[in-house]
């Protein structure tokens, strides 16, 4: 006489048992991660949301583009303010990862940097003390960064370098230069590092350009090459909108194939035609997020 089966062990209910609970575990995961990247996001948003300071010689402009990857939040930022003697600052950087940590730590870099400037104003010496401060916190995270002040008074623009892509700087006069000035470590790697600072007169009307490296560097794309299409833009356009050739500059990236979010700050300096110094007052623009 048959006997009835019995369910043995491994059989099609503890296996579908075990598919259920890893696709709980899974879709738990996923959750988790989402609510990480939209922690990230909120993060990044809350420092690019500030506005960049214009006056008269000087207008600003950045663009920001997202990484490819939905589930990668990088750490790009830029940013711009006015300090306590008058001039302004301007930093552009990139924090080592792309996840909640990196979005974290960028905002915690600016806010260095901000308060660093209300003691001094000098680039070399802002970086310097954001570095010993970052070194201090041991976050296991490095930033490279690039700070630059411009005083209205004498139309001097001073930059100091952390680690980050060099500029580019071209003039309506012909000068088109990618910037290879010496720097310093990234911050927050070595306490006590010194970081060199240049001053330049800004006589013509001309812009100076910072990006980070995700808008001129790819898997297959050098970063000379991405350096050199970024100078081409601005050698081309001296004297346009800066909102416009910074829309302009932030699709370099399209071109690299980068899995990597990217930034792009433009500072436009000299007084076009019909923009004399009498005829301007100090204002405010907001920064635009570009379309990755």
């Amino acid at each position: 006489m048959p006997h009835p089966r019995t369910g043995a062990p491994g059989g099609t209910g503890d296996l579908l048992q075990t598919l259920g609970d890893l696709t709980g575990r899974i879709l738990d995961r996923i959750k988790f991660q989402q609510a990480r990247v939209e922690l990230a996001v909120a993060l990044q948003r809350q420092v690019l949301a500030a506005e960049l300071p214009v006056l008269p010689g000087l207008r600003a402009a950045g663009r920001y583009a997202p990484a490819r990857a939905g589930l990668d939040i990088g750490g790009d930022w830029y940013d711009g303010f006015r300090m306590p003697d008058g001039s302004v600052g301007f930093a552009i950087g990139d924090v080592q990862g792309h996840d909640v940590e990196a979005a974290a730590m960028m905002g915690q870099v600016r806010t260095c940097l901000r308060a660093v400037a209300t003691a001094t104003t000098d680039p070399a010496e802002v970086l310097r003390r954001t570095n010993d401060l970052l070194v201090d916190m041991d976050s296991g995270l490095f930033v490279t960064c690039s700070f630059l002040r411009f005083d209205p008074v004498t139309n001097e623009l001073a930059d100091a370098r952390a680690g980050h892509v060099p500029a580019v700087w071209a003039t309506d006069g012909g000068r088109c230069d990618i910037v290879l000035n010496e720097g310093g470590l990234p911050l927050g790697v070595q306490a006590g590092e010194s970081y060199p600072s240049t001053r330049r007169a800004l006589t013509d009307v001309g812009v100076f350009v910072l990006v980070t490296d995700g808008l001129v560097e790819g898997p297959s794309y050098p970063i000379e090459e991405g350096l050199e299409r970024v100078a081409a833009l601005a050698g081309a356009a001296c004297r346009s909108d800066p909102d416009e050739l910074a829309a302009q500059i932030i699709k370099v990236a399209d071109a690299t194939g980068h899995s990597d979010d990217a930034a792009v700050l433009v500072l436009r300096h000299g007084e076009l035609p019909g923009q004399g110094r009498h005829q301007r007052r100090p204002q405010k623009q907001r920064r635009r997020q570009g379309e990755g």
